[in-house]
């Protein structure tokens, strides 16, 4: 069962760097805000102290009964909603990688809250000034 704990583990810390880097990106090259990019960064940055190396031997892609794509995630109507649409993931992961590691690394569950937390934090800020 740990193995799969740690797959679990590595899919979601992954699913959530993706979705960090993209929202950081978008706040520096689309929207040129510094801040905002900065505050993703920083997040993205935090994140790697729940990372370990000997999580990737459990990956398993060919056999992820799960890996193809769903047509919800094929294609995003506007930035609005890829927007959203990774703030989602993000949340999501960053809650798994909370609740997996309460099986595993009980201080690491501490700092996947504290990045769900500011997460939500940063949605708000992003949708006022979206004004979404």
């Amino acid at each position: 069962m740990t193995n799969k704990i740690e797959r679990l583990i590595d899919a979601n810390y992954n699913r959530l760097k993706e979705a960090l880097r993209l929202l950081e990106d978008i706040q520096r090259f689309i929207y040129d805000n510094k801040e905002l990019s900065y505050a993703f960064k920083e997040l993205r940055h935090n994140l790697t102290s729940l990372y370990s190396q000997k999580r990737v031997k459990h990956r398993d892609i060919i056999n992820d009964v799960s890996k193809t794509s769903t047509s919800s995630e094929l294609k995003r109507e506007d930035l609005n909603s890829l927007i959203e649409a990774n703030f989602s993931r993000a949340f999501e992961s960053s809650r798994v990688l909370e609740e997996a590691f309460k099986l595993t690394e009980i201080e690491k569950s501490a700092v996947a809250k504290e990045i769900r937390y500011k997460l939500y934090n940063l949605h708000k800020i992003v949708l006022e000034k979206l004004k979404i």
